[in-house]
Parts: structure tokens; sequence; C-alpha cells
């Protein structure tokens, strides 16, 4: 592939914008490069269930035209690729959730964050891998197989987002969107050098086939903090399919100030998990960044347990039992085991152990509320370990950190917390390299519905770290 054209598969959403208006790119050129970009790459990372490229590319003309035109009738982003998760409804498109039992299925209507991206001019050119019913921080699944990580193919980008961190990370796509109910956009954003942002329950509203879920989260998967503020600013606000989707719209900046004399609390290990020492080293750089920053940096004793891990894991499993136990009997050796098993327990569970999940709810947060009070964020790992490998067994009886025993389902992500005490925002933001090549991240928590500091604070380590962004994978090149 062409430098020329490798450099347009890596703009950013906002420079490739600014581009288009001064008409020195074209999205169809921008359209061109990725095409090929993906043709190129994918069939060694396996990020795309579909593609869209020809209806995709009559688009692309449509938007050229309307950059060649004075009226000013732009959209927010006019002409932009987006690839949409496998696991998000598009009217009439295949929407497959990772499982057979979807293989064949064409939703009647759009999730209205998608919607709201097609209708901001944004062009869905690719549908992104996810694992069964979006199950795991690992994607694989018996229906698309194993997704791979661009900066080292033997392991995972993530999940259960992944094939849309792997796309981004590729330069397949400039932006794509990702589901996060216990870390799924910011654990492939960690694990891609990318940036997630899991925004604050009610903010951008959720689908009909998850109504009042308080977990779950749709959200962006980018390059940069702008380009997460640019696709906030289109998913954001109150839908009327989603009757907790709060009112109004938090606009996000582009640029933000400084965050000097910010008081910042530090984490580990949120007070349980075990921290891999190349991500704890990671973690501290990250942290002494911010005091150049001029912050006061403070280590905190957060002070949860494993009841945050049993909590998150209760609740999928009655999800799962209540969304698709009914297909077990049929399909019960055609689905993943482990999501089998899922189902199983689920099945198992009363109400009244599922609502004795709130109280762990309510004493995660009475834990953070105090730290969260007296200070502006909560920086903490992402991930506890470099991200396992593409094929990871979420069963494995003995994964260990640190030569301990740890849940190969969650012990090597530091994120599901956060999806309990959900009116927090969260970004995930890269934080370095660990040695086997793939990246990590940073978590930057905000107080409930404090969406600006959070972006704040993001922006302001983007700035003191954009020498890595200009890190690529080297597949491909």
């Amino acid at each position: 592939m062409a430098s020329a054209d490798l450099e347009l598969c890596y703009l950013t959403a906002s420079e490739a914008l600014a581009r288009f208006k001064a008409r020195t790119l074209s999205p169809v050129e921008l359209l061109d490069a990725q095409i090929a970009r993906t043709q190129a790459v994918n069939p060694r990372l396996n990020a795309i269930t579909y593609d869209f490229f020809d209806r995709a590319r009559e688009q692309a003309k449509r938007a050229e035209a309307k950059y060649g035109k004075t009226d000013g009738r732009l959209r927010a982003l006019e002409g932009v690729p987006v690839a949409i998760k496998d696991f998000h409804a598009v009217k009439g498109e295949i929407t497959t959730l990772g499982s057979k039992i979807f293989e064949d299925f064409r939703p009647d209507y759009t999730a209205p964050t998608v919607d709201r991206l097609l209708r901001a001019g944004a062009i869905m050119h690719l549908r992104t891998t996810s694992p069964e019913f979006a199950h795991s921080g690992a994607t694989h699944s018996p229906l698309w197989g194993v997704t791979r990580n661009p900066w080292n193919p033997d392991h995972t980008p993530g999940g259960s987002s992944g094939g849309a961190g792997a796309a981004v990370a590729a330069g397949m796509t400039t932006l794509a969107d990702g589901t996060d109910g216990g870390g799924s956009i910011r654990i492939p954003a960690a694990a891609c050098n990318l940036f997630g942002y899991k925004p604050p329950f009610g903010r951008n509203p959720l689908d009909r086939d998850h109504p009042f879920e308080t977990i779950l989260h749709y959200g962006p998967i980018v390059r940069s903090v702008a380009d997460a503020a640019l696709m906030q600013n289109v998913m954001s606000g109150r839908h009327p399919e989603d009757l907790r989707s709060l009112p109004g719209r938090v606009r996000l900046p582009a640029t933000y100030d400084g965050i000097r004399g910010w008081k910042v609390a530090l984490s580990m290990d949120l007070g349980h998990l075990q921290i891999d020492p190349e991500v704890a080293e990671i973690t501290r750089r990250a942290a002494a960044l911010f005091r150049e920053l001029g912050c006061e940096v403070e280590e905190v004793d957060l002070g949860w347990n494993y009841s945050a891990l049993d909590c998150c894991v209760t609740w999928w499993e009655g999800i799962f039992a209540g969304l698709v136990g009914q297909y077990l009997p049929r399909w019960h050796y055609e689905m993943d085991p482990f999501v089998v098993s899922l189902v199983e327990r689920g099945l198992r569970l009363g109400a009244a152990r599922l609502y004795q999940i709130y109280g762990v709810r309510g004493w995660l947060w009475q834990q953070l509320q105090p730290i969260l009070k007296s200070h502006d964020i909560l920086i903490c790992p992402t991930l506890t370990a470099p991200a396992v490998k593409a094929d990871h067994n979420n069963a494995d009886p003995d994964y260990r950190i640190n030569g301990v025993r740890v849940s190969a389902y969650a012990g090597w992500i530091a994120t599901y917390g956060f999806n309990q005490v959900s009116q927090c925002p969260v970004m995930s933001v890269p934080a370095g390299f660990t040695s086997c090549g793939v990246p990590t991240g940073l978590q930057i928590v905000g107080r409930p519905y404090d969406d600006h500091s959070v972006f704040r604070a993001s922006a302001a380590f983007e700035a003191a770290t954009r020498p890595w962004h200009g890190k690529r994978p080297a597949i491909g090149v």
C-alpha cells in the first residue's frame, strides 16, 4: 500500500473533516484507501463480518458533492467512514450478535445511537466482530472465529468490541462504535492503543433489546479525544425509544484547558486486583505524567473486593438467561460453551439473588463516593495484565497473574466495577506498550455525569503523550 494512502487510513475524523472542507481530500479518496487497507489486513485479523463497499462508495460520492457546494448544509460527520459493531441492530442488514442463532437475522429497526451516526453523515462501510452475545473481553465466536490484535496477532484486541478496536487500530476505519457492559469499549481501546469512552448511564440511548439496562452503554472507539467528542455530540441525548435516556445533550468541545491544580486519586488495584508488574509500571509512569501536568496525585485505597466481580458476573448470568435462555434446547451444542454456562447458571438464579446485587452496587458507590468528592478524577489501569491470547479460554481453571490464580473470565481487566456504578463516566486512554508489543490503557473516572472533567483530563493526557499515538502496528506495512 502506498505510504500516502496509509497516511489517509490513520487520519482522525477531525483531521478528515477539516481536509474535506478545505477540499484537499475527498470522502471517496479516504474510503477507497480504507477499503484497500481492509482487503490487505483483515484476512490476518478477522475483524470484519460484513462490508458494504459499493453502497459506501455511492454515499461517499454524494458527500463529496456536498463539500463541493457552498450552501453550508454539511452534517456533523459528513463522509466519515464508521464501522458498526455486529451486535447493534441496523435495519434490514444481517446482525448476527456473533451467534449462529442469528446468522441470518435482519432486524426491522436501527439502534438509536447507530441511527444518529448515520443521520449525521457517517458512512457505514464495515460491521465488526463480537464474541457471542458480546459476553467476553476476548473476541472469538463459533460463528466468526478468532479476531486478532494488529499489534500482535497472537493476542486478542480485547472485547467484546474487539473487531471495532482492531479495525480502528489497523486503519480499516476512521470511527467505530461499541457497547460496554463490563468494559467492552475500554478493553479493546486499551489493547489497541485507542481512546474508548463509557458514557454515564442514560447519556446515550440504549436499543430495544436491552430496555432499562443500567450497566450497558453505547459509545465511541477512536484515535483521539476530539473524535470521541465528535461521536458523543451526535449519539447523546434523549431518544423516544429509551425511556431512561437523559434529556438534553452535553456538548463536548474539541479542545480543553489544562488541569493544573487538579487533585487526582490513583488506585493501582481497586483494592483487590492482581496487577502485572509491567502494567503497574506503566500506570505509575502515567501518574507521574499527571504530576508533570501540575496535578496533585494521591494514591488511595478504594477498598473494593471481589464482590464487584460476583456482582458483574451474576448480573450477566441473569441477562443471558432472560435474553437467550429460550434458545438453549435447540442451540446448546452450537454456542460458545462459556455462554452456555452463563445461561445455565442464570436460569437457576432467583429474584432475591438478583436483587442482592443492588446492595453490592450501593456499597461499591459508598466506597468510591468519598474519593471522587475529594478528588477531581480517579485514575487506574484498564487491564491488569497485557491482553490475553487471541483464543483465550474464559473457563481456564489455572489462569494466573503474579503466580496467583484469578478468574480467566475477568481477572485480567479492571473495568467491570465501573459498570456497577454506571453513572460515572470513564475514558480509557493509551498508556504505553508491554513487552509483547500489545498496548495497555489507563482509565480516567469522573464524578457522576461529569463528562467534561473526564474529557478535559483525557485531552491533557493525550497532549502530553502524543508521540505514542504516532505509532502504528506493523501488520500490513
